[in-house]
């Protein structure tokens, strides 16, 4: 009797961290998001140029690490709004270009948008309820950014756009996987820290954004 009432507690403690972790997580990522925006607003109307793809990989990079670097203390929250600051830095360019280029430029933006706010909730309330775990994806998931990663790179590069629009498709994909992952880490306790949680689902929803966009433009744009 003494065991399973042990057992019970253990495990009702264990649903409470889990519960507080998701709850942190879902919160400040909503946060983070909602600056990142700002700042891509901001951006936006002040027609701030695009930093270079060498400032933006050392820019998501370093504050990538401080954030991870600083994940159990306090200043990883004022590192991982730097972060989700910067990437609305670099976005707000980024959607000034599609605005500007294609005459339903608006509608092109809204709807990847619209799309990843569908795509995450599904994903995350199939993941919550299901209480599937997900674990098995991790290391296929990782080969699959990091190939991708390379080769969207080069495509950039060499100025592939139909490479591009591929490695754009592979990343919608890869980014949905990545949201059932990390929302199952956290569902059965591997992934404890809020602000590790965060930053993973937050690059995940960027990605699937862009990529989405990508393939709107390449489909459905019609340039001015």
């Amino acid at each position: 009797m003494t065991r399973d009432f042990r057992t019970t507690t253990q495990f009702k403690a264990s649903e409470l961290a889990t519960n507080k972790v998701l709850r942190n997580t879902y919160l400040l990522l909503g946060l983070t998001v909602m600056f990142s925006a700002l700042v891509a607003f901001v951006t936006m109307i002040n027609n701030v140029a695009p930093p270079n793809i060498f400032l933006t990989l050392i820019g998501m990079f370093g504050l990538s690490y401080l954030t991870s670097a600083n994940q159990n203390s306090s200043m990883g929250l004022v590192c991982i709004f730097a972060f989700t600051g910067f990437m609305g830095y670099v976005l707000g360019p980024i959607l000034n270009m599609y605005l500007h280029s294609f005459s339903n430029g608006y509608e092109l933006v809204t709807t990847a948008l619209g799309a990843t706010g569908i795509i995450f909730l599904s994903l995350s309330a199939y993941a919550v309820t299901s209480r599937e775990n997900f674990s098995y994806m991790g290391g296929f998931l990782f080969a699959a950014v990091t190939v991708a990663f390379i080769v969207g790179l080069g495509a950039a590069i060499f100025q592939m756009p139909m490479l591009h629009l591929i490695v754009s498709g592979a990343f919608a994909l890869i980014s949905a996987g990545l949201v059932l992952f990390h929302t199952s880490a956290i569902i059965h306790g591997s992934q404890t820290n809020y602000i590790e949680a965060t930053i993973s689902i937050y690059m995940a929803l960027f990605n699937l954004f862009l990529s989405l966009l990508r393939i709107l433009s390449a489909f459905a744009g019609n340039r001015d």
